[in-house]
Order: C-alpha cells, then sequence, then structure tokens
C-alpha cells in the first residue's frame, strides 16, 4: 500500500534551499536542507541559542518573563542545566515506567470505546500527554487534571497567551514552593529545590525557566503525533497488524510516524557574528525530513523504513530531551491499538494548519471525531 505524506517545503527546498519567512517587522531566512539544517544545529557559535524568548519563532515575550532552560543557552551552561534534569528524563527508558504507560493508554482507549463519539486530540491525546507528564514528573497523577485544563499548548490554546503563560508560571511558583519540604527526589520539584549549578542553588527564575520548557516543550508537539497516529492507523487499519507485528516493527514505524509530521516544523537560532546583529534563522526540522538527498522517495510512508536518521526529534546538542517520553508513548499506543479487537473510525476531521508565508503545513488536528466501537 502506498501511502503519501506532505513535503510543504518541497518546492523551496528544490529552488533555493531557503525560504524568507516574515514574521511581524522580521524576516528570518528558513534553513531548508537537511545538510544546512545539522550542520547549523551542531554550529553554536554561528547559530546560537542564548536568546531569551528568541528560540521559539514566534518570539515568546509576551508568554512568558522567564528565559526557559537549558535550550535558550549555549554550551557548557546548556550541558550544566540539562544534566540536572536528564534524569526525570529518561525514565521512560525503566520497564516500570513503560507499564504504568501501557496501563494508561489501555484505560484511555477503554474509556473512549465507552463515549458514541470522541476528539482523538482533546478526549484521549491530551489526557494521555498529561498524565504521562505526572509519571515523568513523580508527582499525583491527579495533578494533570489542571494541566488538561489548560488545553493542547499552554499558551496558545486560546485568544490571551498572555495570561495562559502568566497561569503557568504561578502554577509553577505554587509547586516549587509546595514542594520544599519534601524530601523526596522522586518529585520533580522536590529536587528542583534541591539543585545547584556552579555550587549555588538555582534562582527562582532559573528553576522556573526549567519548568515552563517541561510544560511548555513537549506539549502540542506529543498530543499531534498521537493523534496522527490514530488517524493513519484508522485509514489505513490493515497496516497496523505489520507495524506492531514485533517490537523492531513498532520501532521503526514510530521513527517514520515522527519522521513524516515532523511535530515541531522549525526552531530559531540567533547569529551574533558574520550574519548581521542578532539576526535570526529558522532550522526547518520538516524540510530536512523531507530532503530526497537524505531519504530516498521521502513522501512514502514507509513505516519500515531503515535506516531513518530524521532531525523530527531535532539534532546536536539541543536533541530533545522528552524524545524517550513520546517514543514510549507511541510504541505503546502502537501496541495497544493492535490488541485491541474494536474498529478505529474516524467522523470528522479539522486540520491544524501552519503558514509560512505562501507555504501552508498540516500539523496534526484541531479536532478529529473518532468512533471505537464493533
Amino acid at each position: 500500500m502506498v501511502v503519501k505524506a506532505e513535503d510543504a517545503f518541497k518546492s523551496a527546498r528544490a529552488e533555493h534551499n531557503r525560504l524568507d519567512l516574515t514574521v511581524g517587522t522580521e524576516t528570518i531566512p528558513m534553513l531548508l536542507s537537511y545538510k544546512d539544517v545539522r550542520e547549523a544545529a551542531r554550529d553554536w557559535k554561528t547559530y546560537s541559542s542564548d536568546a531569551p524568548f528568541r528560540v521559539p519563532i514566534p518570539s515568546e515575550e509576551k508568554e512568558r518573563s522567564v528565559r526557559q532552560l537549558p535550550i535558550e543557552t549555549d554550551p557548557p551552561q546548556h550541558k550544566k542545566y540539562r544534566s540536572l534534569i536528564e534524569p526525570f528524563f529518561r525514565r521512560p527508558m525503566q520497564a516500570a515506567y513503560i507499564e504504568r504507560i501501557d496501563a494508561l493508554i489501555g484505560r484511555m482507549l477503554e474509556r473512549c470505546a465507552e463515549r458514541p463519539l470522541f476528539d482523538v486530540v482533546r478526549d484521549f491525546a491530551l489526557p494521555i500527554q498529561s498524565y504521562a507528564l505526572s509519571y515523568l514528573l513523580g508527582v499525583l497523577e491527579s495533578e494533570a487534571d489542571t494541566w488538561i485544563a489548560w488545553g493542547t499548548h499552554v499558551f496558545r490554546d486560546g485568544d490571551d497567551s498572555r495570561n495562559k503563560g502568566t497561569v503557568l508560571e504561578d502554577y509553577l511558583r505554587r509547586a516549587i514552593q509546595d514542594a520544599e519540604s519534601l524530601s523526596s527526589d522522586d518529585n520533580f520539584f522536590a529536587a528542583l529545590n534541591r539543585m545547584k549549578v556552579d555550587g549555588r542553588p538555582l534562582s527562582e527564575d532559573e528553576m522556573l525557566g526549567i519548568g515552563n520548557l517541561v510544560f511548555a516543550g513537549g506539549r502540542d508537539t506529543v498530543i499531534n503525533a498521537i493523534a496522527y497516529v490514530m488517524n493513519y492507523f484508522a485509514k489505513w487499519p490493515n497496516e497496523l497488524m505489520k507495524a506492531a507485528s514485533d517490537p523492531r516493527s513498532i520501532n521503526l514505524a514510530v521513527e517514520e510516524f515522527i519522521r513524516t509530521l515532523s511535530p515541531l516544523t522549525h526552531i530559531g537560532r540567533v547569529c551574533p557574528s558574520g550574519h548581521g546583529t542578532d539576526n535570526r534563522v529558522s532550522l526547518c526540522w520538516a524540510a530536512a525530513n523531507f530532503d530526497p538527498a537524505i531519504f530516498e522517495a521521502p513522501e512514502l510512508v514507509d513505516l519500515t523504513r531503515s535506516p531513518n536518521p530524521h532531525v523530527g526529534f531535532g539534532s546536536g546538542h539541543h536533541a530533545c530531551l522528552g524524545a524517550p517520553q513520546a517514543r514510549a508513548i507511541l510504541r505503546s499506543l502502537i501496541a495497544a491499538l493492535s490488541a485491541g479487537s474494536l474498529e478505529l473510525r474516524i467522523e470528522e476531521e479539522v486540520l491544524n494548519i501552519e503558514h509560512y508565508g505562501a507555504v501552508q503545513r498540516t500539523v496534526g488536528f484541531d479536532r478529529l471525531i473518532a468512533v471505537l466501537g464493533d
């Protein structure tokens, strides 16, 4: 069966290997080739992340008051902050953790099967992302009910991004303060209170900056990935059993889903020298993941593709901290769908479309109404 994915940047990449994106009064060149994107991701002296609020595109000065850590730093500071929190993000590699994810997804599938209709985005993917995050952070699962109420994006699910950013920062301050007396290192907020960098305790802004990234960085991307997988197997159910035939097949399928979806389209870097003063560029993961110089038949969704050197989780020292979490969730989802006997049908879909000048790119769904039944 031939299933094709959208290569939104195909023409721009073929013509110039770049696309000039206008954001407000700023013109940002987007790097589109795999080679250019990978080289820029590794050259932090030319393409710097030491740019508070400006690594995301568009910038987030209005959404938050603190620098996100470690993503908005360069080496060696980046490694200092990243090493503090990496133990939490390695938890999805543990067998006991994977069992919790398996149980969560099984429970959510059963819950959705009991309903005549459900929205894959808000009734399924959003709760899974939030409850799984509570496992990652070592907090009560009930905390996730608060996070679910924030919607699919902690800043942009709704009209008032500034207010949503304030809600997140207020929550983080309370959580950090409430955990001051906790002695367990299993709790993320308790651990934050005891972390040190350069021999000193973290400042409040540093703790808030780490927490801000944890809650904002992998939210909509994981939700979009879950919905993408659900939609794919609803439309091409015969592909499910092949993809789930053994652990290796599941792993290959997950990597191809990440490549073809590219949950994060692009990310910004500033160029403090040689490219103007603080000019920004975009590293376009989505374009790099369809570069025909690297991927044979890049628009073909080949769930057995190997090797698959995609950059769907970024590249270089800023490679996504949450990649093990996303992989664990998607692997469990594929296994659970294949083990069930219920048919998944899509009744309505509203695409989530991003605009990059004349280029339009689909990234998941705003709404995906489905039935899970006989």
